[in-house]
């Protein structure tokens, strides 16, 4: 479990003058929606800065950029003014009435790089986040996150980036894959408390709700954190605050609904339906209207129902009308290009016409030239086939040693269980049985003389016997027993924690049912090597594992909160041997490995293997 300090100095940041330091406390106070209290001119920052947090605070109370980003001075600007403008114009595409967002992500971008260019931590996590929401918000290119998501990652400085980053990264997993987060959102959530941006928590809660009330059907939970979403936004009267609550009001009538408590589903129907918003989001008031309706006849008020219906309509007419103004836009924009690329054309061809005449000129010379030129080619070709044809018997080769390599990690990993089983039985049968047969005689001795020496006696061959059980059960333990992955799982967890030294904590989902043995034992000794490096390296407090069976694939996830190492120091020539065991296994079983840890922040391993 990762987690950031807020910095005690801003100079860490690469921030090193009076003005820039300002400029960060007031996008701090922004972050955290303390918008009374930003100071928009005392003369510690620049014109541009103090415009640009000026239009973020219109931001968040009205959800508009006026157009007036586009007539503000540009003569004398600062580099970073000039990425603080392309943030802003980026921000008047997406939120004007008629949204262009290839534009506004286009304008993002260029501030993004520009920020990258001077490792400006700062305006690379404001840049990349306005990214992040856009692909959140439009729920299209999905394949672009992953990218942005690790450039945000890597200039995270405080706990408020921190749970923002995990925000995006499971609501992108969830999205992308169809895979339940509920788990790893509520470590976001955690994080998130530590701050004060009632925004994030809110959203955080909501994305719970949604995942409880999707993957498993607790309506119960959807509940608790639908309302603990719409407690947090609606804590502040702004119009960024009020976009989300369409959603919570809407999803708490449907699970009303569907318990058939219809007045109390009317009721957050209504609120959502109250709400002002956007005519590109008419399609929110169409659909709120039909739920309205519905509600209405499971009421038995047909009058009412045919009311809402009609507003439906009504909604769903001026949805249509604005998406052919919109059509007829994009048609003038299409023609007016058209009509540029057609005279681009002309000029074209004209210029093409006086370079044939030059072109036949110089023909004959030229043919001589191609000839050659052809003949070259066509030994290049041949050489590049026989280089491709050297690489194909080159990989041929790795994969049979790969194999090889595979089928002897197998027999090793079966050998040492074998082994593992066999010592666990010599120990309790035959040992064990020497031993109770020993304890037997002295107890005969019981009624002879010497009965200190006696009870001296047989309590140490009492201690002897239970050690020996105790190593015999050791061995013998884990998933081998009956009680299958989980348990072996939480006994070793409750036994290390019993120490005080480090609390692990298991969290689990989907293992109802047992998984193949050999599955199960390799999974095991998977975990156990990994909590092993933890408790040997990372100086860890706290340590979580999460298992999660996706049903076509099983999700290991072990965080702690120790001191981290650098994950490129780790290649495939230079791994630990715990690393390099657990890399092997993983990968005989078609799994990914991955390793995510950042000095002093901690270390987080995920691994994925298929079913």
């Amino acid at each position: 479990m990762k987690h950031y300090l807020l910095l005690n100095t801003i100079l860490f940041l690469g921030i090193n003058t009076i003005g820039a330091q300002n400029f960060v406390k007031q996008i701090q106070k922004i972050k955290y929606d303390q918008l009374d209290g930003v100071e928009t001119s005392n003369g510690k920052i620049t014109d541009v800065e103090f415009y640009y947090l000026k239009k973020q605070i219109e931001l968040i109370k009205n959800n508009v950029v006026d157009n007036t980003v586009f007539k503000y001075p540009t003569t004398n600007l600062t580099f970073r003014d000039t990425i603080l403008y392309d943030i802003l114009k980026g921000d008047f595409n997406l939120f004007k009435q008629t949204p262009d967002d290839s534009l506004a992500f286009d304008y993002y971008s260029k501030a993004l790089t520009k920020a990258l260019n001077k490792s400006d931590t700062i305006l690379v996590t404001e840049s990349s986040k306005k990214i992040l929401f856009q692909l959140f918000k439009s729920r299209q290119s999905l394949e672009a996150y992953p990218n942005y998501l690790a450039i945000y990652k890597d200039y995270l400085y405080d706990n408020n980036e921190l749970a923002t980053y995990r925000f995006h990264k499971y609501n992108y997993q969830g999205s992308a894959h169809r895979l339940e987060q509920i788990d790893s959102l509520k470590i976001a959530l955690k994080i998130a408390n530590q701050t004060s941006n009632n925004f994030l928590k809110g959203k955080i809660n909501q994305m719970i709700g949604v995942q409880y009330d999707f993957f498993r059907k607790e309506r119960d939970s959807s509940l608790k954190y639908y309302n603990e979403a719409k407690t947090w936004l609606e804590s502040k009267p702004y119009k960024k605050f009020q976009n989300e609550l369409f959603g919570i009001y809407g999803n708490l009538g449907l699970i009303y609904q569907v318990d058939k408590d219809y007045n109390t589903a009317k009721y957050y129907f209504l609120k959502a339906d109250s709400l002002d918003i956007p005519k590109y989001r008419y399609v929110e008031k169409v659909k709120i209207n039909e739920v309205l309706s519905d509600n209405a006849k499971f009421r038995n008020n047909w009058e009412e129902a045919l009311h809402y219906l009609a507003l439906s309509n009504k909604y769903s007419d001026t949805l249509n009308e604005y998406n052919k103004a919109e059509k007829i836009n994009e048609i003038n924009v299409k023609y007016q290009t058209a009509e540029k690329e057609k005279q681009n054309l002309v000029l074209e061809k004209q210029k093409t016409k006086n370079q044939n005449i030059a072109i036949g000129l110089g023909g004959s010379l030229a043919l001589g030239s191609i000839i050659a030129f052809l003949l070259f080619k066509n030994t290049k070709r041949k050489q590049k086939l026989a280089e491709q044809q050297k690489e194909i018997e080159s990989q041929k080769l790795t994969t049979v040693l790969k194999e090889q390599e595979l089928t002897a990690i197998d027999a090793m990993i079966e050998g040492q269980e074998k082994e593992r089983q066999r010592i666990a039985n010599d120990l309790h049968d035959d040992l064990g049985g020497l031993m109770a047969t020993v304890k037997l005689h002295f107890n005969a001795l019981k009624d002879k003389d010497s009965p200190e020496l006696f009870d001296k006696t047989n309590s140490l061959i009492e201690e002897a016997y239970q050690k020996v059980r105790s190593v015999a059960h050791a061995k013998n333990s884990g998933v081998i027993a009956k009680q299958g992955l989980l348990k072996a799982v939480q006994n070793m967890a409750d036994k290390i924690s019993a120490s005080n030294k480090i609390q692990i904590e298991v969290l689990d989902h989907g293992l109802d049912n047992r998984l193949e043995n050999s599955l199960e034992l390799t999974i095991f000794r998977v975990i156990q090597e990994l909590i092993t490096n933890v408790m040997k390296h990372a100086d860890a407090t706290e340590a979580t594992v999460h298992l999660t069976n996706h049903e076509d694939s099983i999700n290991i996830m072990v965080e702690d909160n120790g001191k981290g190492f650098n994950p490129s120091q780790i290649t495939k020539t230079n791994k630990g041997m715990g690393i390099s065991s657990i890399d092997k296994r993983i990968e005989h079983l078609d799994g990914k490995l991955t390793i995510e840890s950042e000095k002093n922040k901690g270390t987080t391993v995920i691994i994925d293997i298929p079913l």
